[in-house]
């Protein structure tokens, strides 16, 4: 019989940011704390919470984690590295870098922000998170309070479907979205 352990992906509270934040560590606006309330209580009761170590997944674990054990924040879980692009607008980076940033936004793993990191490693790196962490919590639910590229890596891995076509889904601030996977390494998006 195989063991099933579910992810429960939760990006974090807005931040009212309108420019690429990355690894850049700014607040989330954690004001409204009936939709805090309403996600927290959409939440498996008896899941670890674990988040990305950035204040605004961080902050935002710790709104809704209520009795829930609450493990430690981890680095594997950021938000892709812009590099250069970090705080800068998209009409800015397409203008400072036109030629890279149309191939990035078209099909991420074919381009690489100037100082930032690929698809394919923020990809690994929150696998291989995903992996050690699911290993330690086998069979139990987990939510992770990350960011939209982290749980975008995660929805590519569990459909197969090619980077280009998993980085047009939307994946709203304080929105679920519910990973299964098996013993075996396989895993499967949930409705």
């Amino acid at each position: 019989m195989s063991v099933e352990t579910t992810w429960w992906w939760v990006r974090h509270a807005p931040t009212g940011a309108k420019e690429l934040i990355g690894w850049t560590d700014i607040r989330a606006d954690l004001s409204d704390t009936g939709s805090l309330e309403r996600l927290s209580s959409a939440l498996p009761e008896n899941a670890v919470v674990v988040s990305s170590d950035l204040r605004r997944a961080s902050e935002t674990a710790d709104a809704i984690a209520q009795a829930r054990p609450r493990a430690p924040n981890d680095s594997r879980l950021r938000e892709i590295n812009f590099g250069a692009w970090e705080s800068l607008e998209f009409s800015e980076i397409a203008r400072l870098h036109p030629e890279i940033s149309q191939k990035y936004w078209s099909n991420p793993s074919s381009a690489t922000p100037p100082g930032g990191e690929s698809w394919d490693s923020v990809s690994a790196r929150v696998s291989s998170f995903v992996q050690e962490f699911s290993r330690d919590h086998c069979g139990e639910d987990i939510v992770a309070v990350s960011h939209f590229g982290a749980i975008l890596t995660q929805i590519q891995n569990a459909t197969r479907q090619p980077v280009s076509q998993v980085a047009g889904n939307k994946i709203e601030n304080l929105s679920i979205t519910k990973i299964r996977l098996f013993d075996g390494g396989i895993c499967r998006l949930l409705p």
